[in-house]
């Protein structure tokens, strides 16, 4: 990683140098290279110009050039629908009790789609398409047909389940919040967490940005969330507190 094309280049040299040394050569076909913004690259390798992508799959996360998550969550979601669909013999099977269904759910398929989640941005879009894929679960494991008009809520009574799959990304993200916020010393995620852009925004209505979502369910201000973290036991309860909102009555 590096901030400009210059310094890309040189590590990328140095990287094929030492490399070559030992005996080993960066495989080009392999090897990609990608800028934020839609800025061009010619970092090259032996006078041959890396491929330029605006989409990598790296540690199987997909990482675009506009920083957008979008696109990740809808990976992610039809990966969960995948294994959803191979457990289809599971969801039929009359001998296991629906409690034991909606369990295995959870430990198969949720930590297929949440891999990573702590990276997301939640906007208003993404939440609902989270909630809807929590919802379509339960109705393959109830065996109900889209084209039968059952309500989700009517769903989640006859399953005696509630929403709880973005309450539990919540508690992901703020507990790895709150565990990056506590480390000493130079550390780069707590920078990219701090850090701003230099420069003018775009115009328009500005991008949800990661720090955003932590504001908006611990309902505290950006000094508030960093000296809670300070404190373990008191970030766990502004956590449980966020991710378990309480009902009034009426």
């Amino acid at each position: 990683m590096a901030s400009t094309e210059a310094e890309l280049q040189d590590l990328v040299s140095r990287l094929d140098r030492e490399g070559r040394k030992k005996g080993l050569e960066i495989n080009m076909g392999k090897t990609k290279c990608m800028a934020m913004a839609g800025e061009q690259c010619n970092t090259k390798v032996q006078d041959i110009r890396i491929e330029q992508v605006d989409t990598f799959v790296y540690l199987g996360s997909l990482a675009t050039e506009d920083a957008e998550c979008s696109n990740e969550i809808r990976v992610r979601i039809a990966r969960g629908h995948g294994v959803g669909a191979d457990l289809v013999k599971l969801w039929k099977c009359h001998n296991i009790k629906l409690p034991t269904k909606l369990k295995l759910m959870k430990t198969l398929i949720w930590p297929v789609m949440m891999y990573g989640c702590e990276s997301w941005t939640i906007n208003k879009r993404n939440a609902d398409r989270i909630k809807a894929f929590e919802i379509k679960c339960i109705r393959k494991i109830l065996r109900i047909s889209w084209t039968e008009k059952r309500t989700n809520e009517w769903v989640l009574e006859t399953a005696g389940a509630e929403r709880s799959l973005l309450e539990s990304i919540k508690r992901r993200k703020m507990s790895y919040f709150g565990h990056i916020m506590r480390k000493h010393g130079d550390c780069l995620e707590k920078e990219i967490m701090q850090g701003t852009v230099p420069g003018a925004r775009a115009g328009g209505r500005p991008r949800k940005r990661w720090m955003d979502n932590m504001g908006e369910w611990s309902g505290l201000s950006t000094e508030k969330l960093l000296r809670g973290t300070e404190d373990r036991s008191g970030w766990k309860r502004i956590v449980y507190n966020a991710t378990n909102p309480r009902t009034e009555d009426g």
